[in-house]
């Protein structure tokens, strides 16, 4: 039997990381889930996931900081990341993409299409090879 792929989830709303991780450990992932944004980047740099879900807005530190400071560590440079985010602003929407974020989904989100995301952008599955990551390639920055 395959390893479970390893996630981190970092959200400041309990309710919707709750949400998430339940959903997440139904479809076969093994899930971790933070609340602010420095347990996110310190749980990623102990133990480096094969994805993260990582939210925008949170307390202590961002989401784009905790891209940032991912991209600067040898040990997370290369870890796809999901990004979510109740607050669409364009600016934020392309500093997530140009700071390497794969896709980047609004709240309130489809959890389908939040686990087509994360598929599409594990190691083994590969980017735009099966049909959930090339429904996602053509609508990669959100709609």
């Amino acid at each position: 039997m395959p390893e479970k792929k390893r996630i981190l989830l970092v959200d400041d709303d309990r309710d919707i990381a709750r949400g998430v991780a339940i959903r997440l450990r139904a479809e076969g992932f093994d899930v971790t889930v933070t609340y602010d944004g420095e347990e996110g980047l310190s749980a990623a740099l102990e133990a480096a996931p094969d994805a993260i879900v990582l939210d925008m807005r949170m307390p202590v530190v961002d989401g784009l900081t905790v891209l940032r400071k991912l991209r600067e560590h040898p040990e997370t440079i290369d870890i796809p990341v999901v990004v979510l985010s109740a607050s669409v602003v364009e600016k934020g929407r392309v500093e997530a993409l140009n700071l390497g974020a794969r896709y980047f989904l609004e709240k309130p989100f489809d959890a389908p299409r939040l686990i087509d995301a994360i598929r599409a952008v594990l190691p083994s599955e590969g980017e735009c090879s099966t049909a959930a990551a090339a429904r996602l390639c053509e609508t990669r920055s959100g709609d």
